[in-house]
């Protein structure tokens, strides 16, 4: 075992060296040797732990205090939880040979709640470590990771960490090892192979697009094959594997790692077999014939892997955790190792362990030599990636103006002339006390300053010696004062010791506790200098739309501006480097750097782009994994205190880049988060820094959507339902909720005819449940929908439609024809053709289908009218309906919450009679019918004081009202555009209540790993959170077991703390939003039939969990809840029963 040993003794490393500022500074200005990567894990894998070790190796922090102190976590409420809540940078110094490189790191949180961080990284960075735990392998959180990191076009490598935990905790052998982290690369190959083959088979339908719109080839090639794309593309480049060397095993708790050229290097001169061999061979079902020396492929056998590196450790290991004395000096001589006495007589062998393989396979080095050598720095920009964040919403780049195009060779180049382009992305904002700013650090006092003081405290201490002796001075000296620290507290006075005061503490204006804000960016183009002024481009900033404003140009100056929407001007006031904890001043950032800036609060709020030119569209938005869904109303406890809070949740929303600000029309102040962890970092954040008040938070407020289904087939029990026999209903809930007023009329099929209170216009409208397909297609094309929809209403005004891409097009098209596609049967025939509308917001998941015969109009086409003269009319009475609608779907009638999944039919719209009135003296009987019908409605409305006009007048103010929407002076109904949006809204919600109505609850996906021992009491949790198990999976090789169930957000409050209770720890929640879905029970339902009276009693008061739902949600919003306050009053107990 020694031979082999001895074989790790000679060995050359790169070296690590506590960098000075100067020195970083040199190396910013070096693009090609800097690296930008970020740290990409799930929770608890060890990102922190393995910064930390990278840290140390510059010095800046103690190498025994590694994977202990958490460096990046710099936040209190980080280190006593554990794991990371924010993305932070650090730049580290690292030198190999003669190359010199800077690697600027970021460290990114792992918990679901706050993945919203891990895309603001991603962004700025050019390449990616993903860490691995060697025992749990690629969890939920490691496939959400690495999709972002694909997405955002950056190079990713791989650190299985954890080694020690195969070693220590599961014992295994390292045959086993081998064969467990075998089968962990092969698991994260797959997910980049499915991450992949995706993005072929994309490309390839792009493809196909373009040649049905530029048909260029004859017929007779569109074969369609889609494994061609597959085959043609190499993808060798994109898989982990330890030979390509982007692979490299650690324990980051034990300070150690490796990557197979390491030990390559050094068997090549001890075996005598080439390097280039060997790290083709090290990794795989290869072994080695010691005599012949020559490698040999060999299924059965002991791997080289195994042999010649898994073994050393293991005996290793072995040696340390025996504590066999002998063993330890015998390896650490034949290494050539110096271990401190300390640490050899130290009783934990971690210790022992960590000072031995610190020195022998320092992680440090072949963690930073693997991202020097395999990611690529800010020269190695992809152009794909150039042109997609280049190209905001459902822009091609070819589209955009030459100016902008041309900004591509820019970033490419990343040149730092004064006549390139500056461009800087900034991804967040992040919130840092203005004490711990350069500029009001407390600086160090010069040699002069020193001996000035010493000075002054001679003179202080001859005058108090003269003083009592009696002696004291006729005049105070010219630049006395009280002492800056004097006992009593005085204040100091005079010039001198006002200046001594600034040397020491940072102004006061700035330095009380404000907290003062820094733009977390990336320079990809030209430098930025301290003092230059620069254009922030808002997300909706277009330089199409400035090139139509300012006809001038792109180069007009700046004094010649027009004011241009959602782009502003601002100098760049401080640059910072980002150093972890600490921040540091910067003249300049060369192009290709990560840096901080001050001064933008109130130019960016949350992300921008800034840049030297405006021929540069702003970049994509960035894509968050979590969507926000946990929401709770805050007020002050001290209503005084109010501006305060409202001050501090603004401060919050542009700290934190997920967090949602609303005032809701109630007037309350609601924080929409993630989860239940990030909601409690925004309160603490808002009591702490932001507001610096005390708050009452509400009880989360669930969102619910609200919808109708198909009448069921049977009842509660299981009858078929009209077959049982019927009894008497004591209760009249269902009946009293869906009860219609008189004057609407309801046919048999559930169709709603209502009148306008003027009786001019009848409505007649159905509601239908849509197909969950259909459902889904809306949700996921709501941007879609939303530039649909602007471009159907800038048709509708006459206004020139802005002109639409070609790919924007065929994106609509196909979205057509999804619909067609489960829009089918007699029930849909010619339905989307007929969509006016979508809601609500005019982007939502219910649709309005108009089959009047009389007005035609859809989202598609925009309105085909039979009449012309009436097209006026027609469209601005068409936008009241459209309205309608909206209101109809933005509140629906069981709890005023939105509806989703609902398509609402216009069968007739009849407006006969208001085009009788305004037709003058013609039908002189018909009008007088209507005004008869009007001033019946008048004398309801009005007390009778107005009828003799009505007849009267009513033909001309009518005309009026009809076509140019002018509220009628006699029509005590107000303007009839919104009596038709009232009955609109009214006739949707009775079409609603005439049909099964059904909550819809917000679901999360819930990942659980736990131990077979305690999957009993994860179950028992789940069930009785109303939780369902979709799959449960062991890991291969542990005892693990990976559970995948879904939960009711409404349910989900303090699910995470109890399952950990229950489980002693062992086992933890990951929660992710993914859809709505239906909640079974009717919450109207009461029993009607036998059997349902014998099965569930006369009151039904088993627990209805939609009812329950229901009415939690009225009673928050102060509607009224059919309840019993008391029950059984007749059983209350007396005072002499107690006796």
């Amino acid at each position: 075992m020694c031979d082999a040993y001895l074989m790790f003794s000679h060995r050359k490393q790169g070296t690590m060296v506590l960098s000075s500022l100067d020195k970083i500074i040199h190396l910013q200005k070096n693009t090609a040797n800097i690296r930008n990567i970020c740290v990409l894990a799930h929770v608890d894998h060890g990102k922190t732990t393995l910064a930390d070790c990278l840290i140390s190796s510059n010095g800046i922090i103690s190498s025994r205090l590694a994977g202990k102190l958490r460096y990046m976590d710099s936040r209190e409420d980080e280190q006593v939880r554990g794991i990371t809540m924010k993305s932070s940078a650090i730049s580290l110094h690292y030198t190999t040979g003669n190359e010199e490189y800077l690697i600027n790191l970021i460290d990114s949180p792992g918990h679901v709640d706050f993945s919203s961080e891990v895309s603001t990284a991603v962004r700025i960075c050019d390449g990616c470590i993903i860490v691995v735990d060697a025992v749990e392998g690629v969890c939920p959180q490691t496939q959400a990771v690495l999709r972002q990191a694909w997405l955002e076009n950056i190079r990713p490598v791989l650190v299985i960490n954890k080694i020690d935990r195969l070693i220590v905790e599961l014992k295994f052998s390292p045959q086993e090892a081998y064969a467990h982290l075998k089968n962990i690369l092969e698991q994260i190959n797959a997910l980049t192979g499915t991450l992949f083959t995706s993005k072929v088979l994309e490309e390839r339908a792009d493809r196909e697009t373009e040649s049905r719109v530029n048909p260029s080839s004859e017929p007779g090639e569109q074969v369609y094959d889609w494994s061609a794309g597959l085959e043609d593309t190499d993808d060798s480049h994109l898989y982990f594997s330890p030979d390509q060397g982007n692979v490299v095993f650690t324990s980051a708790v034990d300070g150690w790692g490796f990557g197979v050229e390491h030990f390559a290097k050094i068997y090549s001169q001890k075996i005598g077999i080439k390097k280039e061999v060997l790290l083709k061979t090290l990794w795989g079902d290869y072994s080695i014939n010691m005599k012949a020396k020559k490698i040999v492929k060999a299924k059965g056998k002991k791997p080289l892997f195994v042999q010649l590196i898994l073994e050393n450790i293991w005996s290793l290991y072995d040696a340390v955790l025996k504590k066999d004395r002998e063993k330890i000096d015998k390896i650490v001589t034949s290494l050539g190792l110096k271990i401190g006495a300390r640490e050899a007589r130290h009783s934990d062998p971690k210790v022992q362990i960590n000072a031995i393989c610190s020195q022998w396979l320092p992680i440090s080095h072949a963690v930073l030599a693997m991202v020097c050598q395999k990611l690529p720095s800010p020269l190695d920009m992809a152009a794909e990636r150039v042109e997609r964040l280049l190209c905001a919403g459902s822009q091609a780049f070819d589209s955009l103006p030459p100016e902008t195009q041309a900004l591509k060779a820019a970033f490419m180049k990343c040149g730092s002339e004064d006549t390139d382009p500056v461009i800087i992305f900034v991804s967040k904002m992040f919130a840092v006390d203005a004490k711990a700013l350069p500029q009001n650090r407390p600086r160090l006092l010069t040699q002069e300053e020193i001996a000035q003081r010493r000075e002054r405290a001679r003179q202080r201490h001859a005058e108090k010696l003269a003083a009592t002796q009696g002696q004291a001075p006729a005049e105070p000296p010219q630049d006395g004062s009280a002492p800056e620290t004097s006992p009593k507290g005085e204040q100091p006075k005079g010039d001198e010791p006002r200046v001594e005061s600034a040397a020491l503490r940072s102004p006061p204006q700035d330095g009380d506790g404000q907290e003062s804000f820094v733009a977390f960016a990336r320079v990809f183009s030209g430098v930025a200098r301290r003092g230059k002024r620069i254009f922030v481009l808002g997300p909706k900033y277009s330089p199409v739309e400035f090139l139509r404003r300012v006809p001038l140009g792109f180069n007009t100056p700046l004094e010649d501006l027009p004011p241009i929407p959602h782009m502003a001007c601002c100098t760049l006031e401080n640059l910072y480097l980002l150093m972890g904890r600490e921040l540091e001043d910067l003249e300049e950032v060369p192009p290709g750097n990560v840096l901080g800036i001050g001064g933008l609060q109130d130019f960016v709020l949350k992300s921008a782009t800034l840049c030297s030119v405006l021929s540069c569209p702003p970049f994509i938005p960035l894509s968050f994994e979590a969507t926000p869904i946990v929401r709770v109303a805050v007020e002050p406890k001290h209503p005084s205190e109010m501006p305060q809070l409202v001050k501090g949740m603004k401060l919050l929303n542009q700290a934190d880049p997920c967090v949602q600000v609303l005032i809701q029309e109630t007037g309350e102040h609601v924080l929409v988060t993630a989860g239940e962890v990030h909601l409690q970092r925004c309160l603490d954040d808002l009591t702490e820094r932001f507001a610096k008040i005390q708050i009452s938070v509400s009880e989360p407020i669930i969102p619910f959507r609200e919808t109708i289904t198909k009448p069921p087939k049977v009842d509660m029990v299981n009858e078929e339902i009209g077959k049982q026999q019927k009894v008497a209903v004591i209760h009249q809930t269902k009946e009293d909720q869906s009860k219609i007023p008189e004057g609407v009329q309801v046919d048999a099929d559930g169709l709603i005819t209502m009148t306008t209170p003027n009786k001019l216009a009848t409505l007649s409208v159905r509601a239908l449940p849509l197909p969950e397909e259909v459902t889904q297609i809306l949700e996921e094309n709501s941007d879609l929908i939303r530039s649909l929809e602007q471009l159907t209403s800038s048709v509708n005004e006459g206004r020139d439609a802005q002109m639409i891409h070609q790919k924007t097009q065929e994106k609509i098209r196909e979205f057509k024809g999804k619909l067609e596609q489960y829009l089918t049967g007699r029930k849909w025939r010619n339905t989307v053709d007929q969509i006016w509308s979508f809601g609500p917001r005019k982007c939502g998941p219910n649709i309005l289908v108009n089959k009047s015969e009389d007005f035609q109009n859809s989202v598609w086409t925009g309105p085909a009218i039979k009449a012309s003269k009436e097209a006026s009319r027609y469209r601005d009475l068409g936008n009241s309906i459209v309205s309608g609608f909206q209101l109809a779907t933005l509140s629906g009638p069981m709890c005023e919450e939105p509806l989703m999944g609902v398509c609402f039919v216009l069968e007739r719209w009849d407006l006969s009679k208001l085009e009788e009135q305004g037709s003058g003296g013609r039908h002189g009987q018909e009008q007088r019918d209507v005004a008869q019908d009007a001033q019946r409605e008048g004398e309801a409305c009005a007390g009778g004081g107005e009828q003799p006009g009505l007849p009267d007048g009513g033909s001309e103010p009518s005309e009026k009202t009809s076509q140019k929407g002018e509220p009628s002076p006699t029509d005590c109904y107000g303007p009839f555009s919104g009596q038709l949006i009232a009955t609109m809204k009214e006739a949707c919600r009775y079409a609603l209540q005439v049909k099964p109505q059904r909550l819809m609850a917000a679901m999360y996906t819930c990942d659980i790993m736990a131990t077979g021992d305690v999957l009993g009491r994860v179950y028992a949790v789940l069930s009785k959170r109303e939780g369902r198990v979709l799959q449960e999976e062991m890991k291969e090789g542990t005892d693990v077991f990976t559970v995948k169930a879904v939960l009711p957000v409404a349910e989900s409050f303090g699910f995470a703390d109890e399952i950990r209770k229950r489980t002693s720890g062992l086992a933890s929640p990951q929660l992710l939003f993914s859809h709505w879905e239906v909640v079974p029970s009717d919450p109207f339902w009461v029993p009607t039939t036998e059997e349902e009276y014998l099965h569930f009693g006369e009151k039904a008061d088993s627990e209805n969990q939609a009812r329950k739902y229901m009415n939690a949600v009225r009673k928050r919003k102060g509607l009224s809840v059919e309840e019993k306050i008391v029950e059984h009053a007749e059983k209350q107990r007396t005072l002499s029963k107690n006796k």
